[in-house]
């Protein structure tokens, strides 16, 4: 894991987003690549806020905000490392891959309570090859 995506994770780049963008999704993986980290499938990116939610419209077609949206609605499971995930259709089912991730951190906030009381949130939305789209969320360091 790079440095840039490990910081991220560390909650050491709060203004920045992480993308995956995997080969099968997205055109031109190897030019993505060689501006980010070459992972297993695609290709992990860290940007700052406005850009990254730029070039995730550009490299997937969809507005970021609207994605985190849409994807809000339905829960699965994203790993750690923001490159990987279980899609909630793909129960019992192998095969089903991510096609793209965006992923950002909201700071802690005592005022709204509940799990953002307790410190930094990641917030991970991810759609799956399948098409469906989901979502999960930690406190950073709890992963």
């Amino acid at each position: 894991m790079d440095g840039k995506r490990r910081a991220f994770l560390d909650g050491e780049r709060p203004e920045d987003v992480v993308l995956y963008l995997g080969e099968t999704a997205v055109s031109g993986i190897d030019s993505l690549a060689e501006r980010g980290e070459r992972v297993p499938g695609g290709v992990a990116l860290v940007l700052p806020g406005e850009q990254g939610r730029s070039a995730f419209r550009r490299a997937t077609g969809v507005d970021a905000m609207s994605f985190a949206g849409t994807a809000s609605d339905r829960e699965g499971r994203v790993a750690p490392d923001l490159v990987t995930g279980t899609c909630p259709e793909a129960e019992g089912e192998g095969g089903h891959a991510l096609a793209f991730l965006l992923a950002f951190v909201e700071g802690e906030n005592q005022e709204v309570g509940g799990v953002y009381a307790e410190g930094d949130v990641l917030h991970a939305y991810a759609a799956c090859e399948c098409g469906t789209a989901y979502s999960d969320r930690w406190v950073i360091g709890e992963r």
